[in-house]
Parts: C-alpha cells; structure tokens; sequence
C-alpha cells in the first residue's frame, strides 16, 4: 500500500550539506573566534612600535636618567659598553652563560647580554660603576681588594654584583649561598676560594674570612 500524503508530509526534510559549504562554515567560525579578542584588545591598548630604525631610548642607570638613540636589537650590555663608555659591565660568551655582564635591574641580578636595552625601560639599572657610593667601595668590592679575589679581573665585575646582591640580601649568608651565588660564573683563572672568602668577609663586616678554602 502506497503512503498516503499525511505519511510523507509528516517527515522533516534533511537539508543537503557538502563538504565544501562545510569547511567553509567551519573556517568562518573559527575566524570569528580568533579575531573577536584581538579586536577587543586592540581597542583597550595600543604598545608603542619601535624600529627598525634607532629609536629614543631613556633609561635609570645608577640613579641617573640618560636617554640615548639605540637600535632595538641592542642588548642592555652592548648599550652601557658601546652607547654609554661603561666598560666595567663585560661581554664573554656573548650568550648568557658566563655571567661576566652581570647587572642589577630593580635589585635582582640579570644577564646584561640577554636582555634587551628597550625591557629595561622603566627599570632601575645598577652596574659595577654604581655599586660604591662616591669613593667608598660596597663591602664586597673592598673584601675582593682584601682577599685577593682577582686574578685577571675579567670574571670580576659580575661576579662582585652577584656576591653583593646576595650579602645586601642575606648579610648571614654561608658559604653554600656563596657557592649557589657565584654557580653560573665562569672564572677561567679559579679563584673561587678568594672569591668565597671575599664574600664571607663582606658578610662578616669586612675581616678576612678563614677556613673557606
């Protein structure tokens, strides 16, 4: 028995899709979705654009304002050498694994030639140039002086900003903190010994340090 026009009628009709019209829809969707937030956060911030070109660059450095043209790709090690004669931040591997260009920024050490100059904007920036106070030398660059923790002074200024970061922070530090302390460090001369007693005495209120060898 043929079904009557009720029976057919009473069955909805599937709508045909193609695989094409699919992905379409689908691309469509995924689109809206990505470019929905980059929309709205656009809207609420603009970041300054720099380069290629040099661009103005201001930056607190050993508590003086000093604002220089600068290439973005400069590292903050190769700006204090090159833009600003501050020779005493030094360049060794050139890659973040010897220490020799270490810095404070905001107080906390940090590898000079991994970091941008333009990430240090609005930071405070202190180099071994900064670290005394007029002619009298923080404790620790006079300990090294004192206990002969220099051979060819090249490891030197960083490792001095790495022992007085932790001595500031920590004035009871051991000699295990001064190890972890100065563990990324690179001193082809090993003077390690001197250099951990230097600390000690820093720590210690400037006498010699004895038994750390």
């Amino acid at each position: 028995m043929a079904p009557s026009d009720d029976d057919s009628d009473s069955k909805p009709q599937q709508p045909q899709l193609s695989r094409r019209a699919f992905f379409q829809g689908a691309g469509a969707s995924a689109l809206s979705v990505t470019l929905a937030p980059s929309a709205a956060g656009a809207a609420n911030a603009s970041p300054a654009v720099v380069g290629p070109e040099p661009s103005s660059l201001t930056l607190s450095i050993n508590g003086r304002t000093v604002t220089v043209q600068a290439d973005p790709a400069t590292t903050l090690a190769e700006l204090l050498r090159n833009h600003l004669g501050m020779t005493g931040t030094k360049i060794g591997c050139d890659r973040g694994a010897c220490s020799a260009c270490t810095v404070w920024l905001d107080g906390e050490v940090a590898a000079s030639c991994m970091t941008l100059a333009f990430d240090a904007r609005g930071r405070k920036v202190t180099t071994i140039e900064g670290l005394a106070k007029g002619d009298e030398l923080h404790p620790v660059q006079r300990a090294f002086v004192e206990n002969d923790a220099m051979q060819c002074g090249f490891c030197t200024p960083g490792m001095v900003m790495s022992c007085a970061a932790l001595v500031d922070r920590n004035p009871k530090c051991t000699l295990d903190d001064v190890k972890q302390a100065v563990s990324g460090h690179l001193c082809r001369c090993g003077t390690y010994p001197n250099v951990f007693k230097a600390t000690l005495a820093a720590a210690k209120g400037g006498g010699k340090a004895k038994g750390t060898s």
